[in-house]
C-alpha cells in the first residue's frame, strides 16, 4: 500500500460553515482557452461565496490525443497553468484544487498531479494519480499508463476545512485510498470519467464513498463532447457524509455549490461510529 503523507500541519481555526464549489468543464486542447473558461467558472464560484473550489481533471488540456499532454507539462512549481492557479486562488481568497500535467521521470510521460493552492497563492499540497485507468470495451480503447507515469503516495492536508483527502478520477474504484486517507472531512476527486462508465458507475461509487468515509465528497468533472470526439460523463456532485447528493450538474460547462456543516458531521459520526468499528486492515490478513 502507499504510504500516507500529511502535506502540511495547520494550526489555524477551523471553520464550522463554509461553501464549496465543484466545477464542470469539457475542456478541449487549446490551454488558453480552458484556462479563460475556468477563470469565468472560478470567479463564479467565487462570487457565490465558495472558500473551497476544486476544478475537473485536466481543467487546462484534453487534447486530441494522449500525447497533448506531454506537450503542455509543466515542470514543478513552474509554468502557466501552475500560475493561474495561483493567481485565482489570491485573487478570490479561494483555496483552489485541480489536476494538470506536470513533468514526469521519464520525458515521454506526465505525472497527473492533483495540486492545492491556498488563499494567499501558495501551493501547499500535491498529489500524483495513483491509479491508472484502461479500458477495452467495442471501439472504446484507454491506457493510461502509456502516457502517465502513477504516484506512490496517499496526501492529506490539513486546512481551515479540515482534513482533505487527496484522489483522482479512476482512484475512485479503489476504497482502501480512503481508508488509508485516515478520517478526513473531506475527499476531492477531479475527475473524467468515460460516458460509458460513468452511466453505471459514477454515481453509486461517489456516494459510496461518501457513506462509508462519512466524510463530504467534492466530486468535480469533465461532462460533455471534446474536440477530439471524446464524451465524458460529467454529473459533476458534492454529496454530504450520509450520501445525500446536495448539488449536481449533469452536463456542460458550469458551478456546483453546497453549504459544508462540520458540527453535521461530527453528530452523524457521533450517532454511528462506524470508522472505530473498522476491524480489518490490509495489515491483519491471513495470507495462509
Amino acid at each position: 500500500m502507499p504510504s500516507l503523507e500529511n502535506a502540511q500541519t495547520y494550526s489555524g481555526p477551523k471553520l464550522n460553515n463554509f461553501k464549496v464549489a465543484a466545477i464542470q468543464m469539457a475542456s478541449g486542447p487549446n490551454v488558453e482557452g480552458n484556462l479563460h473558461e475556468a477563470r469565468r467558472l472560478i470567479a463564479d464560484a467565487a462570487a457565490q461565496g465558495a472558500k473551497l473550489v476544486v476544478l475537473p481533471e485536466f481543467f487546462a488540456i484534453m487534447g486530441m490525443k494522449n500525447q497533448d499532454m506531454v506537450k503542455v507539462r509543466e515542470q514543478a512549481g513552474q509554468g502557466t497553468i501552475q500560475s493561474f492557479m495561483s493567481e485565482m486562488a489570491r485573487m478570490h481568497r479561494i483555496w483552489l484544487m485541480g489536476s494538470i500535467p506536470l513533468a514526469a521521470s521519464t520525458p515521454d510521460k506526465v505525472r497527473n498531479s492533483l495540486l492545492v493552492f491556498d488563499e494567499q497563492g501558495k501551493q501547499v499540497a500535491r498529489y500524483d494519480k495513483i491509479h491508472l485507468f484502461s479500458l477495452t470495451l467495442g471501439s472504446e480503447h484507454y491506457n493510461e499508463a502509456s502516457t502517465i507515469e502513477a504516484g506512490d503516495k496517499v496526501v492529506v492536508v490539513d486546512s481551515p476545512f479540515g482534513r482533505i483527502g487527496l484522489a483522482v478520477c479512476y482512484d475512485l474504484r479503489f476504497p482502501e485510498i480512503f481508508r488509508a486517507m485516515q478520517d478526513v472531512n473531506i475527499i476531492v476527486l477531479p475527475s473524467a470519467f468515460t460516458a460509458t462508465t460513468g452511466k453505471v458507475h459514477w454515481k453509486p461509487l461517489v456516494r459510496a464513498r461518501a457513506i462509508e468515509n462519512l466524510s463530504y465528497v467534492i466530486a468535480a468533472a469533465q461532462g460533455g463532447y471534446h474536440v477530439s470526439g471524446r464524451e465524458t460523463h460529467g454529473h459533476t456532485m458534492i454529496v454530504d457524509p450520509w450520501g445525500r447528493i446536495v448539488d449536481e450538474l449533469q452536463r456542460g460547462s458550469g458551478v456546483v455549490m453546497a453549504d459544508v456543516d462540520m458540527k453535521y458531521q461530527a453528530s452523524l459520526r457521533n450517532s454511528l461510529p462506524a470508522l472505530s468499528h473498522r476491524i480489518l486492515s490490509c495489515d491483519n490478513v491471513d495470507k495462509a
